[in-house]
Order: structure tokens, then sequence, then C-alpha cells
């Protein structure tokens, strides 16, 4: 599949609920309305869109929300997408989670063909760690990240960047990861749906956020490249693959790769747009087929940049999706 720009399209991110046991506050207002279960797609809908997609040459999906792992029927889903790795239809199926189920569904995600995970953690001190997600325990997300590494499972870090707040906790993450075993990636504030907060004043580029790391230890960029758009360094003599995801500081959109289902059935061409395509009610009003007319209106949609930088500085309107709802 290739986009209006030439841009070969084979990863896709599906975020199964806008649900989530924590209320992060970068992504959440504290108090969320979500939607109706009935505006949810269902796990046959999300299989069968799926499949279609991974018939037009969609060769990663990733698995997101909210945090998927709070869906009741996610083990079907997780099994059945898994089925189409085993069957070498897939290349990589992974999963984007805050941590608190892997105790729970640690083996059954080894067992569905899932090699990897991203586990969302800002920071290991327990009282920030409470403050930052409004009640989380983060003893329980290093328990569910020893869980999946103990299944074979290999763990990426996810920590925002957030100024005047986490980034004192950079280098305990980053020894902390290296000793694990896992990498660690630092990605830049978006400003994606009203959440309380000044986004100026929280955003600090990706650069400046990990200079008291640089001051430390040694960075050498690496040739390292997963299905997203971070770019990798090895920070020595740590051991440590560090990624960097700069959507406001460093532009990465020319190499975009990625389509995103939303929990509702939407299809966003690009996160930081609000141009999308309606697979939900087509699926349910025409049938299955349908996708294959409204993927090529999205490949055509698909626009060259997103609008964060002037969503940030005032010169364009915020978004009103909140990233729970399109997937992180």
């Amino acid at each position: 599949m290739l986009d209006g720009f030439g841009r070969k399209i084979d990863y896709l991110r599906i975020s199964v609920t806008d649900r989530c046991n924590f209320r992060c506050q970068y992504c959440m207002s504290e108090n969320m309305t979500f939607m109706p279960k009935t505006e949810l797609l269902t796990l046959e809908e999300i299989t069968l869109i799926a499949e279609r997609f991974i018939g037009h040459g969609v060769k990663k999906i990733r698995l997101t929300g909210g945090e998927p792992l709070v869906r009741r029927d996610m083990s079907d889903v997780i099994q059945r997408l898994g089925r189409k790795v085993k069957s070498g239809d897939l290349e990589e199926l992974t999963l984007t989670t805050n941590g608190t189920l892997l105790n729970e569904y640690a083996s059954h995600l080894a067992a569905s063909h899932v090699r990897r995970i991203n586990v969302s953690m800002d920071t290991l001190d327990p009282a920030d760690f409470a403050e930052i997600t409004r009640g989380g325990k983060v003893e329980q997300v290093l328990g569910g990240i020893e869980a999946a590494k103990q299944a074979g499972i290999h763990i990426k870090i996810n920590m925002v960047a957030l100024r005047g707040f986490n980034q004192e906790a950079l280098l305990p993450m980053a020894e902390y990861c290296s000793k694990n075993g896992h990498d660690l990636t630092v990605i830049e504030t978006m400003p994606l749906g009203d959440v309380g907060a000044d986004r100026k004043l929280e955003h600090i580029s990706a650069e400046e956020f990990i200079a008291p790391l640089l001051a430390r230890y040694s960075a050498n960029p690496i040739a390292h490249k997963s299905s997203g758009p971070a770019r990798y360094m090895a920070i020595e003599p740590l051991g440590l693959r560090l990624g960097l995801i700069t959507p406001l500081s460093q532009n990465f959109c020319d190499n975009c790769n990625r389509l995103r289902l939303t929990t509702d059935g939407k299809i966003f061409m690009c996160l930081g747009h609000n141009a999308h395509v309606d697979l939900r009610a087509a699926v349910r009003n025409e049938g299955i087929e349908a996708v294959d007319r409204l993927l090529q209106k999205a490949l055509k949609l698909k626009p060259l940049r997103h609008d964060f930088n002037a969503q940030l500085d005032g010169s364009a309107d915020i978004l009103e999706r909140h990233m729970n709802v399109t997937g992180g």
C-alpha cells in the first residue's frame, strides 16, 4: 500500500478500548467520559478488519488503548491475531500497555507469538508515579514487567518527557533498563485533548530532556530501526539502547508508515489530524468488503505532516481527541 506521497504503509495500530485503569495527566482528564460499549468495535469486527489490512500488505500490528488489557475479550483478540504471526501472514504483533495486568497476561502473550511489548512508565519513584497516573502503583507495573521478561518477551519502556516533573527520573530509569536488559524510549508530549494542563509549560524537547544522561554517559547513533518513528542511540558504558520520538523538535513524518484504527472503528491517517474514514459504519451497514474501498480513500487522504507545532504555539486548535481514543 502506498499513500499519496509514495510512502509505503505496512503498519497498523489498533486501539481496542478507550478505557484505562490509570488517568495519566498528559493523556486524560481526571474525570473522563468513555464511549458506550455499543460504539466499540466487536472482537469479530477487529479481527475481520485486521485481516483485510493484512491482505492489503500490513505486516505489523500494535494493539493499544487506553489500556488494552482491561478489555474483557482481549485474550481472544491477541490469540486470533497471533495465529496470523504463526502462519506467516503477519510479521509482528506487539502491544503497548501500562503493565498493571502483565502478571495475568504475560504467558498468554508469549504463547500468542508476541515477542516484544512497550510498557509506559514515566518514573520509578512511587510518589511521583502515583501523582502522574493519578493513583497508580509503580510496584505493580514492575512486577508485571518481570513476569513478561520471564515469559521471554522483550521489554521497551516508554517514558514521556515532562518539563519540571520527571527529568531527574531519567538517570535511574536508564540504569534500571540497563540492568534488566530493557530498551528505553523518550517521547515528547503531543497536544491531544483537553487534559487540564498548559501544554507549553509541560513540553520539553527530547534532546533537552536527555541532557543529564549525556552529561554522565556517551551516546552513539545506531542504525537500529523498529516499526515506529524512534531514532536510536547506544548509551555507553551502560549498554542501553535509547530511542527518541520527537514529533515536535525533529519531525519524522517523511517516513511515516502507519495508519490507526480507533476504538470506535475510525481510521485516522495521522495522529495530528482529524481526517478519517469510518470503517465501523461501513462494515455494519455494507459488509466487510467496504473496507477495501475506504482503505484506498484513507491512503489518498493521508497528510504529509502533522500540525502539532502549530497546535502547541496556539496558531491551530488543539485536537479534541484524547490519546486513549486514538491509541498510543
